[in-house]
């Protein structure tokens, strides 16, 4: 057996193989047969146009070696790219701000440690390309800089597109687009999210919602790390990337679809929940084990599991939600 993933990741000591196996010789067959549809899809082409077809394509699964190029084209990050020739490396070139550098250092070491790739000893390290990419993400979106958790995304930006300049411009996509103020310093997208949320929670699982409210366990302390790391280090790796899939097509909604399945689909293991520590537990436990692992089963559970979810029901929730967290300012 391998003791590491296709992506450079170690798996655990306690890794289930022979469930991993059985899934995996499943979900293959699943992947070629996407393959074949994408290479149809793009017949060697640059450009996808948004339609229903793509829509469903994506929700299935964009196979590896389309993938970099379609979240690129499907995130606008593409266009701005071509749009801005020479201005990613102009950006490794100029004065930098010492802090900044400083602060991102001291986060390089910690950026997976479990990932082969990341280690210093590993050639190419791509310490280096995440290093330059967040550096020049600082520099060139000053009112963000650098916050923890954008070392991860932008980790696996880089193993999916082993590109440097794209992985910039995904960066630029994902924190100035696609996620609504999330790492700005005083994180006031993330906090509404996480109580906007907490408002789905109480019109879809409402039991859930009264537990949470009866221990007096804030939304924060159990979900903040699925928005903040987009999944990452919380889901197993293919399921992360065939969110991201959806997320770089359909938005930040797809986080919520993504939280209200877990929390949905264990509600009865939740509720078993007596006291604080246990209901923090089962929230570190929900996001494990086979439902998550078959991922293809996993995403078509996201678009059926928690009902209709509009972009204008999100926004409203959204509007109340912001009210609230900046009047607790």
């Amino acid at each position: 057996f391998c003791r590491v993933d296709p992506y450079g990741f170690e798996r655990p000591e306690d890794f289930d193989y022979a469930t991993y196996e059985a899934f995996f010789s499943r979900y293959l067959v699943v992947l070629t047969r996407r393959a074949i549809k994408w290479s149809k899809l793009l017949k060697g082409k640059k450009s996808i146009q948004k339609s229903l077809k793509v829509k469903r394509y994506i929700r299935k699964g964009i196979p590896n070696e389309h993938r970099a190029l379609t979240w690129m084209i499907v995130s606008g990050a593409q266009t701005n790219m071509e749009e801005n020739p020479g201005y990613y490396q102009r950006l490794l070139e100029e004065e930098k701000n010492d802090k900044l550098v400083e602060a991102i250092r001291t986060d390089m070491n910690r950026t997976f440690p479990d990932n082969v790739k990341f280690r210093r000893t590993a050639d190419p390290c791509l310490q280096h390309t995440l290093y330059n990419v967040l550096v020049a993400y600082g520099h060139h979106n000053k009112a963000v800089g650098y916050c923890q958790g954008m070392n991860f995304i932008a980790g696996y930006l880089i193993l999916i597109t082993k590109n440097e300049e794209e992985s910039f411009w995904l960066l630029d996509a994902l924190i100035g687009r696609i996620l609504p103020d999330y790492y700005s310093p005083a994180m006031l997208g993330l906090k509404t999210d996480q109580e906007v949320l907490g408002e789905l929670v109480k019109m879809k699982v409402p039991a859930v919602a009264e537990l949470l409210e009866r221990h007096g366990v804030m939304w924060t302390l159990v979900v903040s790390r699925w928005f903040i790391c987009l999944f990452i280090d919380i889901l197993p790796v293919e399921t992360v990337l065939r969110i991201w899939d959806c997320l770089f097509y359909e938005g930040s909604k797809i986080i919520f679809r993504v939280a209200l399945t877990l929390i949905k689909q264990h509600q009865a293991f939740i509720l078993e929940a007596m006291n604080f520590p246990d209901i923090c537990d089962k929230f570190k436990q929900i996001t494990k084990g086979t439902f998550v692992t078959e991922c293809h089963t996993f995403m078509q559970r996201i678009f059926t599991e928690p009902g209709s979810l509009s972009m204008a029901t999100i926004n409203k929730l959204r509007e109340a939600c912001r009210e609230k967290v900046l009047a607790q300012g």
